[in-house]
């Protein structure tokens, strides 16, 4: 066969041949781009039925929370917070919900990245109610570190101190720092707690960590009634 027949031939076949490959890449680039769309799809169906969620459990719209977790979701997910479902509801007092979640899995006692639980923030809201349905759920009402008794007290909830003392919480709970209850309420301003909790037994001479004792904190607040009460009961 001829050189130049030969060549042409050649030719031909590099041509066909680089044809091709563009072809196939293309088709490789097609299925990636398939393939990150369908990711963005699921991330867009995850992040609704998300946000569907909590919005469902702050509205104490149990059945729709009971729907969203038949269909797959976590009744232990955490909001943007770091807050479970269940701390969510409990916030907010919403008991529906919470019976639902306690009931679809949810852990009465999880915490969130700052130690805090259901109770606790259900303590510090003032949700008598919740605080029961977590309580009769078993709850734990003594723990290391801050507690729902600290959180009760700061929030002046005195019927919530009452129901943490019938569960046998304690009074002289330790933060971290070695603030107590007592303490807190002196901090926050409560002089009717204050007195309930000395009342109930509180230690009115425990210090923290920096030394300071809730006649301090009294003093430091600017705060007389609360002050000559505990001078009255023999702080100092």
């Amino acid at each position: 066969m001829p050189k130049k027949i030969l060549l042409l031939i050649f030719t031909f076949a590099i041509s066909l041949s680089s044809c091709a490959a563009p072809s196939a890449r293309d088709e490789a680039l097609k299925r990636r781009a398939e393939r990150e769309e369908q990711t963005r799809v699921t991330e867009r169906q995850e992040s609704d039925i998300y946000n569907r969620f909590f919005d469902a459990v702050s509205r104490n719209r149990a059945g729709e929370v009971r729907a969203l977790i038949n269909k797959g979701i976590d009744p232990e997910t955490v909001d943007r917070n770091g807050e479970t479902a269940l701390m969510v509801a409990a916030r907010a007092g919403n008991d529906d919900v919470i019976n639902t979640l306690l009931t679809m899995g949810a852990k009465v006692d999880s915490a969130s990245a700052y130690g805090d639980t259901a109770l606790m923030v259900a303590a510090l809201s003032g949700h008598r109610s919740t605080v029961e349905l977590l309580l009769k759920q078993g709850a734990s009402v003594s723990r290391k570190g801050w507690t729902p008794m600290h959180y009760a007290a700061t929030g002046g909830h005195n019927e919530i101190i009452a129901v943490l003392f019938d569960y046998l919480a304690d009074l002289n709970a330790r933060a971290p720092n070695g603030t107590t209850p007592l303490m807190m309420a002196v901090r926050q301003g409560h002089p009717a707690t204050v007195k309930l909790l000395i009342d109930l037994g509180a230690d009115v001479n425990l210090r923290n960590d920096s030394g300071a004792s809730a006649m301090d904190w009294a003093i430091r607040g600017s705060n007389e009634e609360i002050r000559a009460y505990l001078q009255q009961q023999k702080a100092n």
